[in-house]
């Protein structure tokens, strides 16, 4: 029970500093681009192309280690263990493996963007939202009881399948910083706004639940919070770019329908 946790966080951890150097690398690519006044560049399809290149990378690259651990876990698993908690745990990992290849399918096929936030704030809160929680692992790690380890192992399962099933309508419209590349409304999207953000804040209380304290809860106190705050930005750009998504707003909850 102890082995596939401890991947899985750790696998989020690492995912999540690739993507903050990812960021850094666009930032990078960015001024250099400003300071050769080569403005029109960042419009280019060399400037997009460039800007896929780290995301790819590092979700087939984990893709790879968590599935290479999945190995490992296969050989070295207590025969003691119940049926159905190692049916549980492969299952758990097969959900990050599939996640990380479906995110860098649509890194591939993604449409370029038709609108993007603007100010500084809605990119800081994106970083924000994204990669706070990463900080979690590097708190001392709970032994759980085994009802508690288990629900964390469901919560990790739930939070990674529900993200690919997002990503798999979500294709060409996915983006880490609030911008409009299409209008999705499909599977989840026809009942929810923001199913992929869902998803991270279950998979996320999972993590948690593994470093628990009040400084963990804290911790995810705060990334949900600026969760929040990247809804409304994308929000904003969404309907400066795509009128009909006015109408979409008002039928639609934004991440728990009938409650919020």
């Amino acid at each position: 029970m102890r082995q596939v946790p401890i991947l899985v966080s750790c696998a989020h951890f690492l995912s999540s500093k690739a993507r903050l150097m990812s960021s850094v690398y666009s930032l990078w690519i960015g001024s250099r681009i400003v300071g050769s006044g080569l403005d029109g560049f960042q419009q280019s399809h060399a400037y997009d192309v460039l800007m896929r290149l780290p995301v790819l990378a590092w979700a087939i690259g984990f893709a790879l280690m968590v599935a290479t651990g999945l190995a490992t876990y296969e050989r070295e698993a207590d025969p003691m263990m119940p049926d159905g908690l190692y049916a549980v745990n492969i299952a758990m990992q097969l959900t990050v493996i599939a996640f990380f290849l479906t995110l860098a399918g649509t890194v591939v096929v993604r449409a370029r963007p038709t609108g993007r936030a603007r100010g500084l704030e809605p990119r800081v809160s994106a970083l924000i939202g994204t990669f706070l929680i990463a900080v979690v692992v590097l708190f001392p790690r709970r032994e759980l009881p085994f009802i508690a380890g288990v629900a964390s192992t469901l919560l990790l399962l739930a939070g990674n399948a529900i993200a690919v099933y997002a990503l798999t309508h979500l294709g060409r419209s996915f983006s880490i910083m609030p911008e409009a590349r299409g209008l999705v409304s499909s599977g989840l999207y026809r009942h929810m706004r923001h199913p992929l953000y869902l998803a991270e804040v279950i998979a996320s209380i999972g993590t948690v639940m593994q470093y628990l304290s009040i400084w963990t809860a804290l911790i995810l106190a705060v990334q949900i919070a600026f969760q929040l705050r990247r809804m409304r930005n994308e929000e904003v750009v969404l309907l400066e770019t795509f009128p009909e998504y006015a109408i979409y707003k008002e039928k639609t909850a934004r991440i728990i329908p009938g409650f919020y």
